[in-house]
């Protein structure tokens, strides 16, 4: 289908949309209509290509419990743990005793309960923006609301929010003022779809009472299709969030998978981007995954958690993945990632045409562990020094070249193999190719066959190799099976390196 320009469609929303309730159908009048072929229109904006890497940020009332994961409002309400596709465990989940032991009885002290302290007392959304930039990324994505039905903003469609409880502060709002006045692109998540299958009701359980349903949803049959009335709320919950904070990133977690959301999914989908047009910005929705995907391919931007593809894909994609490698959001004892590994796979998501969305889980509190600050740190001053390989970068011809291959896919991080000085990645800009060294060689010499005379990728010859960074002159040599280059001391300490190669051809 034929792209229509960015300013032809803005003025083609210019009347767009009103402010939805419940009860009124979302408006989608403008460019942008419900359907997959409509919605097919849309390009990824070449910021967010630009942008490479953004800060996740999953905080809410799950971080007082602060055990096992955010997930905990779903599994201390189950003696035998249930997967999202319904499979039931033959052992007792240890978060279901761990609940009682420590805070009681699910019908005397159930996950509502820990919302009154959750103060967010020392919570600095300035701080937290000059850490992320500090850290290198470009845009911020904090969770408006997870699944357990918590509203990290001020809504009109539930109680159950950061302004009228726990924090009493529009985190979201205040987020992205920070977010803004600091340079940064803003966006937001929403994993409230999944809000209908998240909870389990018992009648010993305080999630049956019909008082908590403004934040349990109402008790239901577990294997029912959510409803009309769930749907036209989640469409309405939905809307008013683009409204109130234009986010330029929307994210979305699975639920919106299920055949009942087929026609609320692509209504939203047309309203976001009838809405960015009309705010004069260019927006990008994001859909989780290969497994469950709800929009036709290239109506959205493909998300896959803690994985990523093993090739370059042809339109670009993200992956979403956390500096902890046990939870999303804070919990004690937490384990963290290093950053030389983190950088390892920004490097090898970008040579793939792909972005890296890294997530923080802040303490109810409002601070972030320092062990995450230090990666994110660590990170940064990687980034300060190569991030011309990185930021503003397309992919090259191959992404790289090497004996490691890696698993690709849905939670495929788990199974990723260390990097070798024999693996490189590449990346374009600006006629400029960058060869990414993803592990110091001991011998101090580089050699990259993708780029030796006899592969003829390079449009030309080389004219001139230089380690980015540095202005120490290289001994190189372009033989027939390789590039071969003589590396300066001083840098052997460093998670990867990136070598700036320029051909007679180049600007």
């Amino acid at each position: 289908m034929r792209k229509l320009s960015h300013a032809f469609m803005a003025l083609l929303a210019a009347a767009c949309c009103t402010v939805v309730s419940a009860k009124e159908p979302l408006t989608t009048a403008g460019p942008y209509a419900a359907t997959g072929e409509s919605l097919q229109q849309w390009e990824t904006p070449a910021w967010f290509r630009d942008a490479k890497f953004g800060i996740f940020i999953h905080w809410g009332p799950y971080a007082v419990p602060a055990y096992g994961s955010e997930w905990y409002p779903r599994r201390m309400y189950q003696e035998h743990r249930t997967t999202p596709k319904g499979v039931v465990s033959k052992k007792p989940d240890p978060l279901f005793k761990h609940h009682r032991e420590a805070w009681g009885d699910q019908g005397e002290f159930g996950y509502k309960d820990f919302v009154p302290n959750f103060h967010a007392e020392n919570w600095k959304p300035e701080e937290w923006i000059d850490l992320f930039k500090r850290s290198g990324a470009k845009y911020v994505v904090p969770v408006a609301e997870h699944h357990d039905g918590f509203a990290m903003y001020g809504s009109s469609h539930t109680p159950w929010n950061s302004v009228e409880k726990g924090p009493k502060r529009d985190i979201i709002g205040d987020l992205g003022e920070a977010c803004r006045a600091g340079g940064l692109r803003f966006g937001v998540s929403s994993h409230y779809a999944w809000n209908w299958r998240y909870y389990t009701y018992r009648d010993d359980f305080d999630t049956s009472d019909p008082a908590n349903a403004a934040l349990y949803g109402r008790a239901h049959d577990p294997d029912a299709p959510a409803d009309a009335e769930f749907l036209a709320h989640w469409l309405a919950r939905t809307a008013e969030i683009i409204d109130k904070y234009q986010p330029e990133v929307l994210w979305f977690d699975f639920g919106l998978n299920y055949p009942e959301f087929t026609d609320v999914r692509t209504q939203l989908a047309a309203y976001y981007y009838n809405r960015g047009l009309q705010n004069d910005q260019e927006v990008v929705l994001q859909y989780k995954n290969m497994n469950w995907n709800p929009f036709p391919e290239g109506s959205g931007l493909l998300d896959i958690e803690r994985g990523k593809f093993d090739k370059i894909n042809g339109l670009p994609w993200q992956t979403d993945t956390s500096v902890s490698s046990r939870s999303w959001g804070y919990i004690e004892d937490d384990a963290f990632k290093s950053s030389a590994d983190l950088v390892d796979n920004l490097i090898d998501i970008v040579s793939k045409n792909g972005c890296m969305l890294l997530n923080v889980g802040p303490r109810p509190d409002g601070t972030i562990p320092q062990a995450a600050q230090d990666v994110l740190l660590e990170m940064g001053a990687w980034l300060d020094v190569y991030g011309e390989a990185i930021y503003g970068t397309r992919p090259w011809k191959e992404f790289g070249e090497g004996p490691t291959s890696n698993a690709s896919g849905h939670h495929s991080e788990k199974n990723y193999k260390d990097l070798t000085p024999e693996d490189f990645r590449f990346t374009q800009k600006d006629g400029v190719v960058y060869a990414i060294g993803m592990a110091w060689p001991d011998s101090g010499e580089a050699s990259v066959r993708s780029l030796g005379a006899g592969a003829g990728l390079l449009d030309g010859a080389i004219a001139s190799v230089e380690l980015v960074g540095s202005d120490a002159p290289l001994e190189w040599d372009q033989g027939n099976d390789a590039l071969t280059v003589k590396l300066p001391a001083g840098h052997q300490d460093e998670p990867a390196y990136a070598l700036r190669i320029k051909t007679k051809e180049s600007p």
